[in-house]
């Protein structure tokens, strides 16, 4: 806010951004959009960039992960961090307080609270006047390890408590307990754009939480949807609740998320019946839970009690019974996915787990069979969990049968027959069709969604339906559709496939970033499609890149690169952008619209590096499209300049070695002049 005082603008929108980020993560209550969040966190960076002085550990916007450390130093707990004894039946359960009670008479009359056993990372949160200041691994219970910076990254994690001005406030040091786990939902996606990409899935929540918040390198844990809720005060200097009832609502009131469900039971009866509560909605948690925990209320009774071995005899987990079977794996097939990537899924005799009937269940991918060494025959252990898709464990070894054998790669796709491909740098084998016919329905669907060439009225079901009737054999069939295609098909009456036939028509004028992005190619969204439109400026001149020429893009690296070559080298892709220019669907980006500035440029490839007096890249970069310029990341052949500043690097070096002509800033404003 210009004229205002930055210091006091600061303040206000940080205030802002840790209500915002705890009414999203924490309540599930957004209070803005996401583009207000966005604006907001934007001038808060510019403030902070323009006055770096003002930064503070506390900031939303530190919370991005920062480079990586050399390892992990350990830090001792301030109290021991202590796991549980287990219950696997009422018995047991019964058994535990017998045994509690017979220690000290008043766990007779006590009260106890179940909550939900989280399945996910044990983490330790240490605040000094209200800052969130380290954070740490339970390793052995006595000392565990500082990964403040991951945990920094965590949205829901508070960096400053409380987080809502009110009538609570914390000690001047808290220790606070929690688990790191990553929701269900958010693990499926994760897992989705993992595969898409043509990476290793991962296996479960839990390990890829715990893994995540081990990295070296915090940037690679802030790309990890992590998720924090705790349930108990570790240590804590001045006064804190006496209750574990009263913890809860404690830590919920200081902006701390807090597991919901949990309750208050005042008989082993009622015990037992959250349990049974917990076992019944096990399956629409939206994180793993493998039991519940139940733990005294009255915490100095509970730590009275004291500890056996290294669990406290005042809190039981009490487990759920087990969702983990073994089955005769009968085969293995194959699911194409819309970008083509072939996925292994296991075909199994029927088995109920979990109250369901499973005949299929994911493999993951085909490294996890090799390494598993499943095989076809094998009797297999399968798990569910929530509504997770059933996965296999693994074989069961010792009652694996002679005649098995190693699985094989597969080598041709199992909807069109083309030959399967597999680079080097990835774990997924893929379909490069364009026109696979069980890519075809995703790829309509993606054509025709709002990113791509936002064809009103075409979503999957439409998509499903066009290519059922076989009315289009590729998505560029749909330009050649009239009202007559579709009239006859179920649902569609004169109206609605007039309508649709319009939309059709109308995203005929989406630009060529659009068209490219439409396409499928393997790793080519948004940004990559419009670097893509700005440097080739139309599909004729894509199609005549090369690999050399793409990785000099910058943000092109050479996988993508590889992709982007061999979609467009494949035959029945060139067909499909054949029968594109056939139908008019030929998008070319005007070579810098509006600009006023002669086109004297044009023709030339520029490389920027190091600093410039006056100028930043982008500021350079724009200044020489404007002349009608090509701007590329690397140094090659095919440069004609390499613009450069302070501290330019090894592109300097190599412009030098391979002849290029090198200008200062002051030269490319000379050149501009020259050619005008």
């Amino acid at each position: 806010m210009s004229g205002s005082d930055p210091v006091q603008r600061i303040q206000m929108l940080r205030e802002a951004l840790r209500r915002h980020n705890y009414r999203y993560y924490v309540l599930n209550q957004p209070s803005v959009s996401d583009f207000e969040y966005d604006q907001l966190l934007r001038e808060l960076q510019s403030l902070e960039t323009e006055h770096p002085e003002l930064i503070t550990s506390d900031s939303p916007t530190q919370r991005a992960g920062t480079t990586p450390a050399d390892g992990f130093q350990r830090i001792p707990h301030p109290t021991p961090i202590l796991s549980l004894a287990n219950a696997y039946d009422d018995d047991e359960l019964r058994a535990w307080i017998e045994r509690i009670t017979k220690l000290d008479p008043r766990v007779q009359h006590a009260a106890f609270v179940v909550e939900p056993k989280l399945d996910g990372l044990t983490v330790v949160l240490h605040y000094e006047d209200g800052l969130f200041t380290m954070g740490a691994t339970r390793g052995d219970g006595e000392v565990g390890e500082d990964i403040t910076q991951n945990l920094r990254t965590i949205r829901s994690l508070p960096l400053r408590i409380p987080v809502e001005p009110g009538d609570v406030n914390p000690p001047a040091r808290l220790v606070v307990r929690g688990e790191a786990i990553i929701f269900l939902e958010d693990f499926a996606a994760l897992n989705r754009s993992m595969e898409q990409a043509g990476e290793k899935a991962y296996v479960n929540p839990r390990n890829t939480a715990a893994g995540a918040l081990r990295q070296l390198d915090s940037t690679l844990t802030a790309n990890r949807p992590i998720r924090l809720l705790t349930y108990a005060i570790v240590d804590a200097d001045g006064e804190v609740p006496a209750t574990q009832w009263e913890t809860l609502a404690y830590l919920r009131r200081l902006g701390f998320p807090v597991a919901g469900g949990s309750s208050r039971e005042n008989s082993l009866e009622g015990v037992l019946q959250a349990y049974q509560r917990w076992m019944e909605m096990r399956d629409e948690l939206p994180y793993e839970a493998d039991g519940v925990v139940i733990k005294l209320d009255d915490l100095d009774l509970n730590t009275s009690l004291g500890v056996v071995g290294k669990d406290p005899r005042g809190a039981l987990a009490y487990k759920f019974p087990a969702q983990v079977v073994s089955t005769q794996l009968l085969d293995i097939g194959l699911n194409v996915g819309r970008t083509g990537v072939i996925t292994p899924y296991a075909i199994l005799e029927p088995v109920q787990v979990g109250g369901v009937t499973v005949r299929q269940a994911t493999l993951h991918n085909f490294d996890y069979i090799h390494e598993k060494d499943i095989r076809i025959g094998d009797r297999v252990l399968l798990k569910r969990a929530g509504d997770v898709i059933p996965y296999v464990i693994g074989p069961l070894l010792e009652v694996r049968q002679l005649d098995t054998h190693p699985y094989g790669l597969p080598e041709h796709c199992p909807s069109c027959g083309e030959q399967l491909e597999q680079s080097e740098t990835e774990v997924a084998v893929y379909c490069v069709n364009g026109s696979c016919p069980a890519q075809l329905v995703r790829n309509v669907e993606h054509f025709a969604s709002r990113g791509a060439m936002d064809i009103e009225g075409l979503g999957i079901k439409v998509a499903e339906l066009l290519v059922k009737e076989e009315v289009v054999e590729n998505v560029a069939d749909l330009y050649r559709l009239e009202t007559a295609d579709l009239i006859s098909l179920e649902g569609f009456g004169e109206k609605r496939a007039e309508n649709l036939i319009e939309a059709i028509q109308a995203s005929r004028e989406r630009p060529l970033a659009r068209l490219i992005g439409a396409l499928g190619i393997r790793n080519v969204g948004e940004v990559v499609a419009n670097e893509l439109a700005t440097v080739f400026r139309s599909m004729d001149g894509l199609q005549r890149t090369s690999l050399e020429e793409l990785e000099q893009i910058e943000g092109i690296g050479p996988t993508v690169a590889r992709n982007i070559v061999d979609w467009i080298a494949t035959k029945a892709n060139q067909q499909l952008l054949k029968r594109f220019k056939e139908y008019g669907v030929w998008p070319v980006m005007e070579v810098n619209p509006g600009s006023t500035e002669p086109q004297t440029l044009s023709g030339l490839t520029f490389v920027i590096t190091g600093t410039l007096p006056s100028w930043s890249r982008d500021e350079a970069k724009q200044a020489i499209e404007a002349h009608g310029g090509k701007v590329m990341g690397t140094v090659s052949t095919k440069t004609n300049y390499v613009v450069t500043g302070g501290s330019p690097g090894s592109k300097l070096q190599k412009a030098v070695d391979l002849g290029i002509s090198v200008l200062d800033e002051a030269g490319l404003k000379a050149l501009f002049a020259s050619k005008t």
